[in-house]
């Protein structure tokens, strides 16, 4: 037999001056003190300065259950999540210790339960005290932050970051409960897929625990083919091979399907299933490039930090909705960043359906990071127990040891400042590779980012290995991303205000300024409003007002990253991937995410949207270049025209092309197309328009245009018919309902276009509002 009976049910809380709250399991303190009011939602104005105090004390869940019925052999306490440092007694009695939020854990508590209630009690010390105490004891290490969060195994950004909030937490974040079982159990099941021409083959390492001396039997089965292993009497672990024939193969998104094959493993009455997928990865560790199944994929990226400050309010729903929105931008890749965690099932399954390639930091970021116990053991059972879990999916094509902490010990002092305490390079060099080539040999380890394949290569020798360009958005105009002729650009990134609605809801300031205390305290990055300013540069005009901030920084960003996409992309095959910094944010904040904190696509999303188009069209330094990221070649005749900034055709091309699949294709201009106010280049319904100066200088006529709001079921159709050039025109709807959408954004239109915008909404909107300022904004616009 084996039931497994969950214990989320009648938990409290006491910590500090607070007894008996109510809690939910799971979940964390900072959301049941939410939930009984005891605390402002910390995501509100500058509430998280207030609520340090919670990362400091002492907590403690308690709740009563009955033992479970039936009367097998054996009951387990199993808990997938401890927020990070807990002792948990079971009717007083301790039953285990642990100190990282990235395990789980299981312990038999067969012999501590009697009939009747039993008492659960999960003690967690205060996280701060715990770090501070590892920090003191080993000595200091260089980070980004004052923060001691790379003296616990717990997720770093918790501690604050460039883009969150500082909330430290504790708590049951995952599943709890009891599995009570008999005879034997399926302690760990690791398949290992491979695939030879058609071919599939399945090896399934499996170990079992049981309770009595008897011999086991373990069987496999997928489409069809089944194997069975019997284990003798004393004998724990084997391997189950299944051969496959005529698989089809996963592919990533935008390459082909995703078909996915259930596989049911069985010892006893214990069953595991899970649904994998055939297909190979391999990585080309001098020019980075991944190839599935034997093609070169152009990674098409977004890093991915933890969606919420509190996991466990992040539901299946929620992250269907955020891979819907990274894959319609024409995504092909998450990157899961090393500050934030492991991430959940639901994750990776949403990412195998889909065909998101996954690459996975392990969970160390920016900082030195100490190797002597505790922490070397907790990294490596961390480590083997998460790529266990994770081997099943096809979906993970890359383990990558850190994130910046190669860069960190080479460019950024902290030899000096080591005196000889160890940093990490113990995890990334030596135990995490062996624990990756040990358990999951069918996938490529790389590690850390930005890496050129050797310690003692330059970390940023962008011709090998991948890079990540922070000069630009730091120190440099966006152009400078010229300069750059990258491998593969693992990170990149430029600033923006979180949509409207989201701002509003977030800061009470009145009156709303680009500078007033609720828009400063949700700008994380040092200077990071400064730099906003100072990366318009030439591009725009100066805001006026917070409405024209909030447009041109927005604006901005969207073209930033827009530029250092076109850059990379038209660099293919030499260059073949692009990471863009980043997809979402864990509450609502300046910063560098395309979707905001409540879910909202900034301009950026749609930016990023047309720059991963599977065929794009860029100009840049009198070539212009046809990205064909399709199986099919890209045939046609490329027309280009010279115009004035009235519109008025000043010069035609046209040059016939044909670019290869999966290649990009380069046309020099003629002579006869220099000079004139702006380029447009078209082929096949592809267009890309270069204006010869920056904005400010190019003297736009007024923008003119008509303007229709058309009702219908669900919303709005906007028709917008443009008399002269019209640069970059943008309809905000949330302004008028914070749940409205829209499906397009930044439209620069030539006299005698015509664009259509849909408005999503329920509810009824004055049209005149919809096309009007501030809702509705292009940068040649006049107000009247």
């Amino acid at each position: 037999m084996s039931t497994y009976h969950p214990l989320h049910d009648g938990w409290t809380l006491t910590g500090g001056e607070q007894e008996g709250v109510p809690a939910t399991v799971p979940g964390c303190v900072h959301t049941d003190l939410l939930a009984a009011g005891i605390i402002d939602d910390p995501y509100l104005d500058d509430n998280e300065l207030r609520q340090t105090w919670i990362g400091r004390t002492d907590w403690v869940y308690r709740t009563t259950f009955g033992r479970p019925s039936g009367g097998s052999d054996r009951v387990d306490l199993v808990c997938a999540g401890l927020d990070t440092v807990a002792t948990v007694t079971v009717n007083g009695v301790g039953a285990l210790r642990s100190a990282n939020m990235h395990r789980g854990y299981r312990v038999d508590v067969t012999g501590l339960l009697h009939d009747g209630d039993n008492t659960l009690e999960v003690r967690f010390d205060a996280p701060y005290g715990y770090a501070e105490a590892q920090r003191d004891a080993l000595g200091a290490r260089p980070g980004p932050y004052t923060e001691p969060f790379q003296f616990i195994r717990k997720m770093a950004c918790n501690f604050g970051w460039d883009w969150g909030p500082t909330l430290v937490t504790a708590g049951i974040w995952q599943d709890i409960g009891l599995h009570a079982w008999s005879g034997a159990r399926l302690a760990e099941v690791r398949p290992l897929t491979t695939v030879d021409g058609t071919a599939g083959r399945v090896e399934i390492p499996v170990r079992v625990e049981h309770t009595g001396n008897a011999a086991v039997t373990v069987t496999a089965e997928i489409a069809g083919v089944a194997a069975e292993l019997r284990l003798a009497p004393g004998t724990t672990e084997g391997i189950l091979v299944l051969d496959v024939p005529d698989v089809e193969l996963w592919w990533p998104t935008g390459h082909g399907a995703q078909p996915l094959y259930q596989l049911t493993v069985r010892a006893g009455a214990d069953t595991w299933t899970r649904r994998i997928g055939f297909r190979t990865v391999e990585l080309d560790t001098d020019a980075f490039r991944l190839s599935v199944n034997g093609r070169p994929v152009f990674v098409k990226g977004f890093n991915w930090i933890p969606d919420d400050c509190f996991p466990a309010r992040v539901t299946a729903d929620r992250l269907r909705e955020r891979f819907g929105q990274a894959v319609d931008t024409g995504a092909n890749l998450l990157r899961v960043w090393g500050g934030g965690r492991y991430e959940s099932e639901d994750f990776y399954d949403l990412a195998d359906e889909l065909g998101v390639l996954v690459w996975q930091d392990f969970p160390f970021a920016c900082a030195a990071y100490p190797e002597e116990e505790p922490f070397r053991s907790e990294v490596e059972a961390e480590a083997r127990e998460q790529v266990t879990r994770l081997a099943p999916h096809p979906s993970l094509v890359l383990w990558c040891g850190n994130n910046e902490n190669l860069w960190g010990h080479q460019e950024w002092g902290w030899p000096e400042a080591l005196e000889g305490r160890s940093w990490g390079a113990g995890f990334y060099y030596e135990v995490l590779p062996r624990v990756v080539a040990e358990l999951d040999p069918t996938r490529p380890y790389w590690p850390g980012t930005p890496y050129s394949g050797a310690p003692d290569r330059d970390v940023m020798d962008d011709s090998t290995g991948t890079v990540h360009i922070w000069d630009v958005w730091n120190t440099e105009d966006y152009t400078h991303y010229d300069s750059y002729s990258p491998r593969f650009v693992a990170e990149f990134g430029f600033q923006g205000p979180p949509v409207w609605a989201t701002l509003r809801a977030a800061v009470s300031d009145e009156p709303l300024t680009a500078d007033s205390p609720g828009v400063r305290h949700h700008q994380k990055a040092v200077d990071g409003n400064e730099k906003l300013l100072r990366g318009l540069g030439r591009h725009l005009p100066p805001p006026a007002d917070v409405d024209d901030w909030h447009y041109f920084t927005s604006l901005n960003q969207a073209r930033a990253v827009a530029y250092g996409l076109e850059r990379f992309r038209s660099l293919m095959p030499y260059c073949m991937g692009a990471i863009v910094w980043q997809l979402n944010d864990c509450w609502p904040v300046t910063s560098w995410a395309a979707v905001d904190g409540a879910g909202r696509r900034k301009p950026l999303w749609y930016a990023i949207r047309r720059a991963y188009a599977p065929r794009l069209l860029t100009v840049a330094d009198g070539v212009v270049t046809a990205v064909n990221d399709t199986d099919e070649p890209w045939t046609g005749d490329l027309t280009v025209t010279r115009r004035a900034v009235t519109g008025d055709l000043l010069a035609k091309e046209s040059v016939p092309v044909s670019v290869a699949p999966r290649d990009a294709g380069r046309v020099v201009l003629p002579a006869g197309l220099a000079g004139g106010d702006l380029l447009v280049a078209e082929l096949d319904g592809a267009r890309a328009i270069r204006m010869s100066a920056e904005d400010p200088d190019m003297a736009y006529p007024p923008a003119d245009f008509d303007a229709a709001v058309e009702p219908v079921a669900g919303g709005y159709l906007v028709h917008v018919t443009a008399r002269t050039l019209v640069r970059e025109l943008a309809i905000h709807p949330d302004r008028l309902d914070p749940a409205a959408t829209v499906d397009d954004q930044l439209v620069t239109l030539l006299p005698g276009d015509t664009v259509t915008f849909t408005v999503t909404t329920d509810r009824p909107l004055d049209p005149a509002a919809l096309t009007g300022h501030p809702v509705l904004r292009c940068v040649n616009e006049v107000r009247s």
